[in-house]
């Protein structure tokens, strides 16, 4: 794999001077000199010792904001990707509560430099899903169990490697047959060296192992956390980064998941994906006070065994886009457009994603209810014909957004999705949301969430797809502890109906700890 350089420019960094700290000094002395008389009577042994100017402290280096840097949301120092965790706050002891945080920093050498973080998470699930698939049949439920342990080695502040083994249980009534990321005996999930550091200003770094990878608008690129095994990726990324701007660029390859032991969960040399995610701090004083970012990226994503219409053939999409996010006063946004092109069987791809969610808060209580709308959109066309495809297609997004049963996808696809949540109790946060669902073309199928599409759907009239209802509850008991109920009605309209689809309710609740 080749990975090409970046190179950061000098970023000047303010410090106190010493002729300012020698000011405040004298100042001081002239302030707080005894007078004469009192001098005078004062003995050699009881005059006070002068004091020397201190030379100032240099200035704290700053460096691009730990929440955008591409790692995800860290919550009470956890974070979905373990990695991403800093607990060097427990080299103080007093500072631990249990044996569990002390498994957080476990030194290895006298300084406390070489350290081991010790991680892992048990999470029981249950899946229930009336006409699954959208077709007649009996209810579908679903079983699940995932165990994951981590270490992550810290050999000084440059060098650390990290490994995640993962095993995931699935088993109930209907489940048909499983794919790797849903029930998988053992895996290797992540393993990773990285080597890190700073240039002036700068911050470096290098990963090379699998890994998940989230640097770029979660609806397009995702660890996919409603799976068993976790979806990651194998290869090399880099970074670099300044107080107001990064940049990453990687090359990897996807995992081809079994369902066996540990030696079943291979690459796949026949999807690969790289390219460059980027960022930028957007000046406060723009907006009066706010704090976004703009993230603009260039992706180029290879499939070999690409499918579209029934057709298997290589495909090479390639994706510019940008997305705007972050918090302007009350009002959260995050917007994101994605343009994309490339081939697929000689036939050339034209498509599009644009995805923009905003929320405002009620009150002055950032805990307070939120009130918001979501309207998303993916092209569509050409997935049973001969010339231009315009479907589009996310890496791997997160497509629970879109219908918790992974009914549907952005791909010919028109929703909007009005929402509303709120804390009726302290550690409880529940969400509504109601979405209208259109195809953007009428000539091309309605996809799930795995981009199979709905057989006939393609054939037939119509624009209207299904209105989705959707709850959701969290009650986190303890930083480490939560108990999460997501409810979903689907019901089928014209596009489903004429095609011989029928609606479907689901309902997932999990228990989940992790330390």
């Amino acid at each position: 794999m080749r990975i090409t350089r970046f190179m950061c420019g000098a970023l000047t960094i303010a410090s106190a001077t010493p002729a300012a700290a020698q000011s405040a000094a004298s100042e001081t002395a002239a302030t707080e000199a005894p007078a004469a008389e009192a001098v005078a009577k004062t003995t050699a042994s009881e005059a006070p010792k002068a004091v020397e100017p201190q030379p100032a402290q240099p200035a704290k280096r700053a460096t691009y904001p730990a929440a955008a840097q591409g790692d995800g949301a860290t919550t009470k120092g956890y974070n979905l990707s373990r990695w991403a965790e800093d607990w060097q706050v427990y080299r103080d002891p007093a500072k631990r509560d249990d044996f569990l945080d002390r498994l957080k920093y476990l030194p290895l050498n006298d300084d406390g430099d070489i350290y081991l973080t010790l991680s892992g998470e048990a999470r029981l699930r249950m899946n229930l899903t009336s006409n699954p698939q959208l077709a007649e049949a009996p209810e579908q439920r679903q079983d699940i169990l995932r165990l994951v342990g981590g270490a992550d080695l810290h050999v000084g502040e440059h060098l650390r490697f990290y490994g995640e083994l993962a095993h995931g249980e699935l088993s109930g009534k209907n489940v048909g047959t499983p794919s790797g990321s849903l029930r998988n005996k053992f895996v290797y999930q992540q393993y990773f060296a990285e080597a890190k550091g700073s240039l002036g200003p700068v911050d470096v770094g290098i990963r090379y192992g699998r890994q998940e990878f989230t640097d770029g608008p979660n609806l397009l690129i995702s660890q996919r956390d409603n799976n068993t095994i976790r979806f990651v990726l194998n290869g090399t990324r880099a970074w670099v980064r300044k107080a107001t701007m990064r940049a990453t660029i990687f090359d990897f390859e996807t995992t081809d998941l079994g369902n066996g032991g540990l030696g079943d969960d291979a690459p796949d040399k026949n999807r690969r994906f790289s390219g460059v995610s980027a960022g930028f701090v957007v000046p406060t004083q723009w907006l009066g006070g706010s704090s976004l970012y703009f993230d603009p990226f260039f992706w180029r994503r290879r499939n070999l065994v690409g499918t579209w219409g029934g057709v298997v053939a290589p495909a090479v999409r390639y994706y510019a886009g940008a997305r705007l996010w972050g918090d302007i006063g009350p009002v959260a946004l995050d917007w994101t457009v994605s343009r994309q092109y490339g081939h697929f069987d000689n036939r050339e791809i034209k498509a599009w994603q644009i995805f923009a969610a905003q929320t405002v808060r009620l009150g002055a209580d950032k805990s307070g209810p939120r009130v918001g709308i979501h309207a998303d959109y993916g092209s569509g066309g050409g997935g049973y014909g001969k010339g231009t495809l315009r479907n589009a297609y996310a890496p791997f997004g997160n497509n629970i957004y879109f219908s918790y049963g992974l009914f549907l996808t952005a791909t010919n696809m028109i929703a909007v999705s009005p929402n509303f949540s709120f804390q009726p109790v302290k550690g409880v946060r529940a969400s509504l949301e109601y979405q209208f669902t259109w195809r953007d073309s009428a000539h091309d199928a309605v996809y799930r969430a795995n981009n199979t599409p709905y057989v006939g759907t393609e054939k037939v009239a119509g624009k209207a797809v299904a209105q989705l209802a959707r709850a959701q509850i969290v009650y986190s008991i303890s930083p480490r502890l939560s108990l999460t109920t997501r409810l979903e009605h689907l019901q089928a309209k014209e596009v489903l109906k004429r095609a011989g689809y029928h609606n479907s309710a689901f309902l997932a609740t999990w228990v989940s700890f992790r330390f």
